[in-house]
C-alpha cells in the first residue's frame, strides 16, 4: 500500500511503514492497546489511517468501524483489569504511590458522581485515554453505567480524529502541527483544572481536621449543665449549766 505523496510530519512518518505493511490490522491493534492501558500511538495511527483514506489508499468507513470497535473493546479490557485486580493492587501497593484508603474512598465517590463524564472525554487526553477504563473498574463503577459512556466516548474520539485526518488529507503537515499545539494547550488547561481540584480537596480536608480538633477541645462547642442541690440541717442543742454555789456557813457563835 503506497503512502500519500505529501511528506508526513513527525510521528505520522514513523508509523507509515507499519501501516503500509499491515493496514487495518495495525489500526486495530494499536488502538486496542492504546485504550487498555498500554501507551502506544493509537491516536496517531488513527489519524494516519484517515489520511490514507482521504487520499484514496484505505476505506474511510472501514477505518472508523475498526477504530471504534478496537477503542471500545480496549477500554472494556481496561475496566476488566481494574475490576478484577485493581482494588487488590491498591490495597497492597497503593501506599507507595500515596494512594491511601481515604483517597481511594474519595476517588470512589468522585467516579460515582462524575464517572460518566470522565469516561466520555478521557480519550482526548493522553494518559487518561490509557487509564480511564482501569480507574473505572478499580473504583467499582457499575458496568451497566460504564458501558454506554464507553461507547459514546469511543464514537466521539474515533469520529473527531478520523474526520480530522480524512479532511486534512494532503495538508496534513500544517493541520497536524496546529492540532498538536491546540491539544497541548488543552492538556495544560486540564492539568490546571486538576491541580485546582486537588488544592480544593486538600483545603477542605484540612478544614475538616481543624474543625474536628476544635470540637474535641474541652469547653468548645460543649454545653454543660450542672445542678447542685445541697441541703444541710444542723441542730445543735447545748446545755451548759455551770452552777457554782459556794455555801459557806460562816456561823460563828461565840
Amino acid at each position: 500500500m503506497p503512502a500519500p505523496a505529501t511528506p508526513l510530519p513527525g510521528a505520522l512518518a514513523g508509523l507509515t511503514p507499519l501501516l503500509d505493511h499491515y493496514g487495518y490490522l495495525a489500526v486495530a491493534l494499536l488502538v486496542l492497546l492504546d485504550n487498555c492501558g498500554i501507551p502506544v500511538p493509537g491516536q496517531t495511527i488513527l489519524v494516519l489511517a484517515s489520511v490514507y483514506a482521504g487520499t484514496g489508499h484505505l476505506s474511510f468507513a472501514a477505518v472508523l468501524v475498526i477504530a471504534f470497535g478496537a477503542a471500545s473493546l480496549g477500554n472494556s479490557l481496561g475496566y476488566l483489569i481494574g475490576s478484577t485486580g485493581g482494588r487488590a493492587f491498591v490495597h497492597r501497593w497503593g501506599r507507595y504511590v500515596l494512594l491511601t484508603p481515604a483517597r481511594m474512598e474519595r476517588a470512589d465517590g468522585f467516579f460515582a458522581r462524575q464517572g460518566g463524564k470522565v469516561v466520555t472525554v478521557a480519550r482526548f487526553v493522553d494518559g487518561l485515554r490509557q487509564a480511564n477504563g482501569i480507574i473505572a473498574g478499580t473504583t467499582e463503577m457499575p458496568w451497566r453505567r460504564f458501558h454506554p459512556f464507553n461507547l459514546i466516548g469511543a464514537a466521539l474520539w474515533t469520529g473527531v480524529w478520523g474526520t480530522f485526518g480524512y479532511v486534512a488529507g494532503e495538508n496534513i503537515g500544517t493541520v497536524y502541527r496546529t492540532a498538536i499545539g491546540y491539544q497541548l494547550w488543552f492538556a495544560i488547561a486540564l492539568g490546571v483544572l486538576a491541580a485546582a481540584f486537588l488544592v480544593r480537596q486538600v483545603v477542605r480536608y484540612r478544614r475538616r481536621r481543624r474543625e474536628d480538633a476544635d470540637a474535641g477541645r474541652p469547653g468548645s462547642a460543649n454545653t454543660g449543665t450542672g445542678t447542685g442541690t445541697g441541703t444541710g440541717t444542723g441542730t445543735g442543742t447545748g446545755t451548759d449549766t455551770d452552777t457554782d454555789t459556794e455555801a459557806g456557813p460562816d456561823e460563828g457563835s461565840g
